[in-house]
């Protein structure tokens, strides 16, 4: 007797958000942990001494690991799945966070968060190669607007930590602690995750569940021009936005005046627009395509941001609101774009030296900025100790506009891969 072989038929469209919503939670954890140390910047100066090149090293440090670890970190998820990865990653967030919460040196501090970020940007890179096999094709950028939404809250909550956890900023070890509480809701998601596409994958087809290819090395040189471009503005603009972030509450108190809370309000503008803004911008990519286009759009609004917080004395909501708009639309797009560029069953390692190369620029740029504030604060020429950082950022403006023009003037010509023409329909 013949048996009929019934394919799997694909997940249902409630159960696509559910999944989307615990993994998401995972990215929560993460976000916060990475964000606290800028509005605690300030109290470990006070209370620590430690100098701004000390606090560029401790967001810096993050960044190190995964100059190496996410490519690696790529052929895992590639090897082992998104459900067992996912775990493995938010298990080193929350170790990290342990580690930076127990001691005042500054050793085993940026060691904490040299571990956390070990885990971290792995972490982003599983949940968005998980996404892409949940979503590819359907609501694909929306999708990602949404995760980007809710990891976001996090990055809002410890940016505005010090106003609903002001008693904690009495001294430096209590907002530490509840990184270590974000941690745990890190690897809550992580779980829930794995137990919901675990049961999904008994009955439905979920995207791809692992490479079938071989993945080698030699995959990262056939990655197209587009990929490279889209890689390019990565760095450019991440480089410009976290290394900002990473100061911004301690330059908004000494260089504008403000409290602690209200800095911490004005840094975490960039999350609360990017909550909001961020899935209708990825929207509006599935119904008109223009993906290029709107990524060029967004880094010629970033650009001026920077010079207007240096010079001008336009009320600080007027260039954050810019960047936030910036940090919503840039992001939404440029990820998911990747899908579009990228053979699926490369993705993994695709996302993995994507953020690799990120990591490259996170790292130094925060070096980086941390020494310009100390040599500009040491210079009896520029005492504000901020001037020299924006200047630097300003750049990184530019340079990352153009990368976005000549994207588009690729994605224009005879070998574009559909980021200017495919939509959510399928239509090009």
């Amino acid at each position: 007797m013949n048996e009929t072989i019934h394919e799997k038929p694909e997940p249902p469209r409630f159960l696509r958000w559910i999944v989307l919503v615990f993994i998401s939670l995972a990215m929560f954890g993460n976000y916060y942990v990475y964000d606290a140390i800028s509005p605690l910047a300030d109290v470990l100066s006070k209370q620590l001494g430690f100098t701004d090149s000390d606090i560029g090293l401790l967001q810096g440090i993050y960044s190190v690991p995964n100059i190496f670890m996410v490519l690696i970190g790529g052929f895992i998820i590639d090897r082992l799945g998104t459900k067992k990865s996912t775990f493995i990653f938010a298990v080193l967030c929350l170790i990290g966070a342990v580690i930076t919460a127990f001691s005042s040196s500054l050793f085993f501090m940026a060691t904490g968060r040299l571990v956390f970020g070990l885990g971290a940007e792995s972490l982003i890179v599983a949940v968005t190669t998980a996404i892409a096999k949940w979503f590819r094709g359907k609501e694909l950028s929306f999708a990602f607007g949404i995760n980007l939404t809710i990891a976001r809250l996090g990055s809002f909550a410890a940016l505005n930590s010090p106003s609903w956890a002001s008693k904690y900023y009495e001294h430096w070890q209590a907002p530490l602690l509840i990184t270590v509480a974000a941690g745990v809701i890190c690897v809550a998601g992580a779980v829930i995750y794995w137990f919901l596409e675990g049961n999904a994958e008994k009955t439905y087809q979920v995207g791809m569940a692992g490479a079938t290819d071989k993945v080698v090395l030699s995959d990262i040189f056939r990655f197209g021009t587009s990929y490279w471009y889209v890689v390019a503005l990565c760095i450019t603009f991440y480089s410009g936005i976290f290394p900002f972030q990473t100061f911004a509450v301690k330059f908004f108190m000494e260089a504008h005046g403000t409290s602690r809370e209200m800095g911490g309000f004005l840094s975490s503008m960039l999350t609360l627009f990017a909550m909001i803004a961020t899935p209708l911008f990825g929207l509006l990519a599935d119904k008109i395509g223009k993906r290029s286009l709107l990524m060029m759009c967004g880094s010629l609004l970033l650009t001026p941001v920077y010079l207007m917080m240096a010079y001008s004395h336009i009320s600080l909501y007027v260039p954050m609101a810019m960047m936030g708009i910036a940090f919503s639309l840039i992001p939404g797009i440029m990820w998911p774009s990747v899908s579009y560029l990228v053979d699926q069953s490369k993705l993994g390692t695709a996302y993995g030296l994507m953020t690799l190369i990120q990591n490259i620029g996170l790292a130094g740029f925060n070096f980086l900025i941390g020494w310009a504030n100390d040599y500009s604060l040491a210079s009896a020429t520029n005492p504000s100790g901020y001037t020299l950082g924006m200047w630097i950022f300003s750049i990184l403006g530019i340079v990352g506009f153009t990368f976005a023009f000549v994207l588009r003037r690729s994605e224009m010509g005879p070998h574009a891969h559909g980021l200017e023409t495919i939509t959510a329909s399928g239509k090009s």
